[in-house]
């Protein structure tokens, strides 16, 4: 049996100090907690850095290194700093190493890097070894050279390459979010089905629990299934909950696709062992030729500024639709006279559709409103020059021409606000490999 504690669903999220105690008093063999994910958009993994504060990173962190050394157990962290880009893996190594010497610790440390080299992509894409996935957008020698960061998703023959280092601390790259925790299971000849399943549950921490937000949970792997054990007193697994977790983030209840295969989880039974551990048994793992790893790249597409005006006049309020298509009106002409034609304007009313924009299904309501517009240009420069020539009307513009002049209000001053460069991402493909590691570096740091 392998035992694995996950004490959030990301290295930076709130989780039960209390649970986490409770979950290394049942002596686990290893700790793993995701890093990050492209969740929160390109702009981590074009610029490689992270999205949590290093405060919060270093003292959550900070912690469970303490439990990791009194358990003497690996840590292991994937996707760090967010994005897994290299700069980010450097940086999840500095806050460690830095950690150490505090404490006067002595560790060995592996990092697992995943940046991919542009002129590698571009061999491979080549000779065919790079294949588009669903809804994929085009890629040319052009898009990889604008790339800034281009990852391989890794799986768990690189995370086990890393454990059989020795390592106390293993720092990887981006990785698939089950991999760091079905690779050791996999090693110890655990059921691989249950393995690669388990760890998808088990993702998120407590996501599939009754108390998402407790974090904290323990897996257990054996020749036959996997058990869920959350460790916090008010958290419970229960059939449902486990077995909906396969829909998080997965178009596809019943099939994952990994690096090297899939899972299926057709045939997978979810039983209660009581009111709170549920145990699977029934899933399936199914290998597949060429061995294939997902790609992720971001470039910069631009740069962005955006003023943000609140809108009060129940007149304005109730033909807001109407005001917007005035102002895009005002900038498209305005715009063509400066040469600055190229600036994408985009308006958004906020509190009217916001989140759903043309997908919103219930019926407006009057009250205060907010005008956010966003210029989309090659420059900052230009971004900003076409904010500043939108900012009277934002102010002032009238719905018609016979009616006073209205004034609207800048919640800012200025209310051009330069949001810098813009990211987006730009694959969506799965590239061959004949060696699994021939896309990584492993590198072994003592300190």
């Amino acid at each position: 049996m392998v035992k694995i504690l996950i004490p959030a669903g990301a290295l930076g999220i709130p989780y039960d100090r209390d649970a986490l105690a409770r979950g290394m008093r049942e002596k686990p063999d290893l700790i793993a907690i995701d890093g990050g994910s492209t969740d929160s958009g390109p702009f981590y993994l074009g610029t490689g850095t992270s999205k949590y504060s290093r405060t919060a990173t270093k003292a959550d962190w900070a912690e469970l290194m303490e439990a990791r050394a009194k358990a003497n157990i690996p840590l292991i962290i994937g996707t760090a700093g967010t994005s897994g880009a290299d700069s980010a893996v450097d940086w999840m190594l500095d806050l460690t190493v830095e950690i150490a010497k505090e404490r006067g610790e002595t560790l060995k440390i592996a990092t697992l890097k995943s940046n991919q080299s542009r002129n590698k992509i571009k061999q491979a894409f080549k000779n065919g070894q790079i294949t588009p996935l669903e809804a994929a957008p085009p890629i040319d020698d052009e898009i990889i050279d604008s790339c800034t960061n281009i990852v391989a998703l890794a799986g768990v023959e690189q995370i086990q390459q890393a454990l059989d280092t020795g390592a106390d601390i293993i720092i990887a790259g981006r990785t698939t979010d089950t991999a760091i925790i079905a690779a050791q299971p996999i090693a110890k000849r655990c059921h691989k089905g249950a393995a690669w399943h388990g760890a998808k549950i088990a993702e998120c921490g407590a996501l599939a629990t009754t108390n998402p937000n407790s974090g904290v949970i323990l897996m257990a792997f054996d020749e036959a299934g996997f058990t869920i054990t959350p460790m916090a007193k008010d958290a419970a697994a229960t059939p449902y909950t486990v077995s909906a977790h396969m829909l998080y983030e997965n178009s596809d209840p019943f099939i994952l696709h990994e690096p090297g295969g899939y899972l299926d989880v057709t045939e997978a039974k979810y039983n209660a062992v009581s009111d709170r551990v549920v145990r699977v048994e029934g899933s399936r793992w199914r290998d597949t030729l060429p061995y294939r790893v997902k790609l992720e790249g971001a470039r910069r597409a631009g740069f962005q500024t955006i003023s943000l005006v609140l809108v009060r006049d129940q007149h304005y309020v109730s033909h807001i639709s109407d005001w917007v298509a005035a102002l895009t009106d005002s900038f498209q002409k305005k715009a063509a006279r400066r040469d600055l034609s190229d600036v994408k304007l985009e308006l958004r009313v906020l509190g009217r559709n916001a989140t759903l924009g043309a997908l919103e299904t219930q019926a407006p309501e009057n009250g205060e409103k907010a005008v956010m517009a966003i210029f989309t240009a090659k420059t900052q420069a230009e971004a900003t020059e076409a904010a500043k020539l939108l900012n009277p009307d934002l102010l002032h513009l009238p719905l018609s021409s016979n009616e006073p002049m209205p004034t609207f209000a800048f919640p800012f001053s200025p209310p051009e606000m330069e949001r810098g460069a813009l990211y987006e991402f730009c694959f969506h493909h799965v590239m061959a490999l004949n060696d699994p590691m021939s896309a990584f570096r492993l590198d072994v740091t003592e300190v």
